[in-house]
């Protein structure tokens, strides 16, 4: 039952930034409403049964990593069922038999690579120091709140000045490299470095995932760097990892943790308009007409639906309007869920290992592999030879299929970003066709040991799980879109022209897969001006009193 004088926050949206946001909002006294549209919390990290009761499928979202331990230990997860099992490292079987593997062992990952190239094993040590450095730098800065670049404002200009210290240490060598990074392709990187089509192939993957952009696009150098920021609290950064329970169980985790700590979460329950009086919020309005009151409303929904559907235009700065009908989220994302009855057994790696089928098993053996498969998309054609991002959780999961069958998790790309207009099935399971395919062709025996099959195109992931245009980040990661243009600008503090209105998506900084900051950084923004509101009026009455 909502309180005689509603809440204090509304938060739009159940996926993990919501419950984040609720949950620390929660443990510091303020009641707390979470309205989620589906019928169970997730959004895209949610874990689901295609295939019938005894197979857990992690149907979008299939790895943790950025999701902060500072997160992690403040609403205590571990109690809540929170547990991670660490990914094994990348192994890249191939056609014509051979394999690649990078083993996290310095010594047995250059015997690898050397199988390929001696040049590249060698220059591969280099390569995780450049990153690793780079990494340093700018990846605390994922976690900071941007500030207003450009601002003249005298809190605005001290923001700007905190941000510079982050880069104190950034010598003239950094700043280019830093500088290159950010309007690179991951191809140009590569191939300065690199020979051997197997780990230039290997290695682009990384650059590519989820993004509208192929391996030779300006700009994915960058979100290869933002797969080597994370940490999954072993200090060891770079780490992914499955959650027990799929990602379902991270977002269960996070609702449990929530409530446990005093928030309300409600499933079904789909907001139709956040209500807007005078330039503040007032609260939501849900599609069953019940209207909620609240002086704080959090968004954590794509920011097209956040602003474009669920405010009237009206109560926006035109040019904010502007700015959010430009963001570009577009995405030629496939996601194949498929159980299986047995364990793949790998031409060149036969022998069952879990390093090897519990890593990240990459369908993908050169730069020109990936480009042609985004080209093919561009041009408005599914690709014909997809390639994958490959896991299978239940290797270390026992609880997400029966004894001896799996669950097999393929993140694929590209089909033309247009398909989130219309369903295109039938295209959709060609393409998987092709996808069973190419896993058979280096595992004989993949197709025929299928018992079930789940392919989810861009007008799914757009239509059921509200990722518009299919795009899994919200919005795409270019230089365009990052940092201080995350996703307005002047709004990438989390705050909006809206007073009392907050966004905490995956569109803001610090979004870009399940980190969770985004909901932490929002629960900072709105403590902060709880308090200098609280001080304003203290300070009125103080004046009204002279």
């Amino acid at each position: 039952m909502e309180p005689r004088d509603g809440y204090d926050v509304v938060i739009v949206g159940a996926g993990h930034n919501g419950l984040v946001a609720a949950g620390l909002l929660a443990r510091e006294g303020l009641s707390v409403l979470v309205c989620e549209a589906r019928e169970v919390v997730g959004g895209a990290a949610v874990s689901e049964h295609p295939f019938g009761p005894d197979y857990t499928v992690t149907s979008l979202s299939y790895v943790v990593s950025l999701l902060p331990p500072s997160i992690v230990k403040a609403l205590d997860l571990a109690a809540h069922g929170y547990h991670v099992y660490p990914q094994g490292p990348y192994f890249a079987p191939r056609r014509d038999g051979t394999h690649l593997r990078l083993p996290d062992d310095p010594r047995a990952r250059h015997a690898e690579i050397s199988k390929f190239s001696s040049k590249d094993a060698d220059a591969y040590e280099a390569w995780e120091e450049e990153m690793g450095r780079l990494g340093k730098i700018l990846g605390p800065m994922l976690a900071d709140i941007p500030p207003a670049l450009g601002s003249r404002r005298p809190a605005d200009l001290a923001r700007q000045a905190l941000m510079l210290r982050r880069l104190k240490d950034v010598d003239t060598r950094g700043a280019v490299d830093i500088a290159r990074l950010f309007s690179a392709s991951v191809a140009d990187l590569l191939e300065d470095r690199f020979t051997s089509d197997a780990l230039k192939g290997v290695l682009s993957v990384s650059g590519c995932i989820g993004s509208w952009a192929g391996p030779r696009s300006a700009g994915t150098a960058y979100v290869t760097l933002h797969h080597h920021v994370g940490d999954l609290g072993d200090g060891q950064t770079g780490a992914w990892g499955f959650p027990r329970g799929g990602m379902g169980g991270v977002t269960r985790a996070l609702a449990a943790a929530a409530r446990a700590l005093g928030a309300t979460v409600r499933t079904s329950a789909p907001v139709a308009r956040i209500d807007v009086r005078d330039g503040r919020t007032t609260g939501v309005t849900l599609e069953d007409g019940t209207t909620v009151r609240a002086g704080t409303v959090i968004t954590t929904a794509h920011p097209q639906i956040s602003f474009l559907r669920l405010l009237d235009r009206r109560d926006l700065p035109a040019d904010f309007v502007t700015d959010i009908e430009r963001w570009k989220t577009r995405s030629g994302t496939v996601k194949v869920n498929v159980a299986v009855d047995r364990l793949p057994t790998f031409t060149s790696h036969p022998e069952y290992d879990p390093q090897v089928h519990g890593g990240t098993i990459v369908l993908a053996e050169s730069v020109d592999d990936l480009e042609n498969a985004y080209q093919e998309a561009v041009a408005g054609r599914p690709s014909t030879l997809p390639f994958a991002d490959v896991c299978i959780p239940s290797v270390f999961d026992d609880s997400l299929a029966p004894p001896g069958h799996h669950v097999v998790s393929m993140f694929t790309q590209w089909v033309p970003h247009t398909w989130n207009t219309e369903p295109h099935q039938d295209e959709l399971e060609s393409y998987a066709d092709r996808l069973v395919a190419r896993m058979d062709a280096v595992a004989p025996g993949f197709a025929g040991s299928v018992v079930g099959r789940q392919v989810i195109g861009p007008h799914e992931m757009e239509t059921k799980y509200h990722l518009v245009g299919g795009n899994i980040f919200h919005g795409e990661l270019t230089l365009g879109q990052m940092f201080h243009a995350r996703p307005a600008a002047g709004f990438a503090d989390l705050r909006t022209p809206v007073a009392g209105l907050y966004q905490a998506g995956s569109a803001t900084h610090g979004g870009g897969g399940v980190t969770g900051i985004p909901g932490r950084n929002v629960v900072r923004q709105v403590l902060a001006d709880r308090r200098s509101e609280r001080l304003r009026s203290r300070v009125r009455r103080l004046a009204g009193r002279a």
